[in-house]
């Protein structure tokens, strides 16, 4: 097992288009997690939610949030990250990084596909500012050669 240091971790977060799962504190104490796709701009992660769903519901009461990303194939690996959520109701914001994410996980064929159809009015951008990251590779041991 290897620690990742420093910006390795968006290396790893980049390197695959993993869906990210995002934990939650719901108002009565129970967590609740959920994926979502993500894609980095700068130190941020980014993803979109949708304004009547639990996440932007939360997030708007309580912006600290986990989320991880995992490599679930041997040797394995995952990232997790702490951060606090800035909630963003901007539509052509939306437009931009919906196409984004939708062509990271989807191909680039599609990218503009995935932009019209998550790009709307009530879709919300969700920007994560890190506060604490921890990472792992090789968790199984060193890749085999």
């Amino acid at each position: 097992m290897r620690k990742l240091e420093g910006d390795a971790w968006k290396d790893f977060v980049l390197a695959e288009p993993r869906p990210a799962v995002c934990a939650i504190v719901l108002s009565d104490g129970r967590p609740h997690a959920t994926p979502v796709w993500i894609d980095l701009d700068g130190d941020e992660i980014v993803f979109t939610t949708w304004h009547e769903g639990v996440k932007a519901h939360v997030l708007t009461r309580e912006p600290r949030l986990s989320l991880c990303v995992q490599d679930d194939q041997r040797p394995f690996a995952f990232v997790s990250i702490q951060g606090v959520a800035d909630v963003i109701d901007d539509v052509e914001a939306v437009k931009v990084w919906a196409a984004r994410i939708g062509g990271r996980y989807m191909g680039a064929d599609r990218a503009e596909e995935y932009g019209r159809k998550n790009g709307v009015p009530g879709e919300l951008l969700v920007r994560v500012r890190p506060t604490k990251v921890v990472g792992y590779v090789e968790m199984a041991g060193p890749a085999a050669s």
